[in-house]
């Protein structure tokens, strides 16, 4: 793993960084725009260790400072304690201490040899290890949260995962659908809310940049090019062709807004 940065403290007097500002704005325009906190929200960051759920981190701390709503906040990072390898956790710990939250570690594993290969039809049913694997993960932090009284749980998707689940449900499955700003959870009392959720990805990695943020490196052995990483370089090359294609399709999207995911609620 790769030498990692101290984490940038957020109460320093220096200017803060126009991505931050930007990113803010955007943030809480989501959260006013689709109702995505409430006083007396109790929230449970999702904290991988990507910049994606450490800037989200930093602007879910930042806006508990704030008097309305009245929310509370901490986060939570998941180990699998079968897969051979993990995110820096002092890095992780470092960084929530400077943001004032609370961290706690999740433990959890799945039986690999459960998993299909995947050339299968099994797997085209999402039970490849890169599924268990993720569907444990969320299942731990899901009953964690659950059990220790969150009423809300923060994923870090931002706006061009949204665009490419859209692209992907429509060119895979013949479906309008993508992830949505807020779901209710089926079996669980808790919300699934995406702050991120119009925040363009290259502002993002901006200010993970800006803030010494360094990318974790893990190097997962079920980690395989998926159908997600190709249509992300289809949404790259539309770009390349239209500076306007983001703007394009997340315009259609708006239009749309609503055909939730089928399976963004498991």
């Amino acid at each position: 793993m790769e030498k990692l940065k101290s984490p940038v403290f957020p109460m320093s007097k220096s200017p803060e960084p126009s991505s931050l500002v930007r990113l803010r704005r955007l943030f809480r325009r989501a959260c006013a725009d689709y109702s995505l906190l409430s006083d007396g929200d109790r929230v449970l960051v999702a904290l991988s260790g990507g910049k994606d759920s450490l800037v989200m981190a930093r602007l879910l701390a930042d806006q508990r400072r704030i008097l309305k709503p009245r929310i509370e906040v901490e986060a939570a990072h998941v180990i699998m304690d079968n897969i051979p390898y993990e995110t820096d956790r002092s890095y992780l710990e470092a960084y929530c201490a400077s943001l004032g939250l609370p961290l706690h570690i999740l433990h959890t594993s799945f039986d690999d040899s459960e998993a299909a290969p995947s050339d299968t039809l099994a797997a085209r049913r999402r039970k490849t290890k890169c599924f268990l694997c993720s569907w444990n993960r969320r299942k731990a932090l899901f009953s964690f949260a659950s059990a220790e009284g969150f009423n809300k749980v923060a994923l870090g998707h931002h706006q061009d995962d949204v665009i490419v689940t859209f692209l992907m449900n429509l060119t895979y499955e013949g479906s309008l659908h993508s992830i949505t700003p807020s779901m209710p959870m089926r079996h669980y009392p808790l919300t699934v809310i995406r702050p991120l959720y119009l925040a363009p990805e290259p502002l993002i990695r901006e200010l993970a940049v800006s803030l010494g943020l360094a990318k974790q490196k893990t190097p997962c052995p079920y980690e395989t090019a998926t159908k997600r990483d190709a249509m992300t370089q289809v949404f790259e090359t539309l770009q390349r062709h239209n500076a306007e294609a983001r703007y394009s399709i997340w315009s259609a999207l708006r239009g749309w807004e609503g055909g939730a995911d089928p399976h963004d609620a498991d």
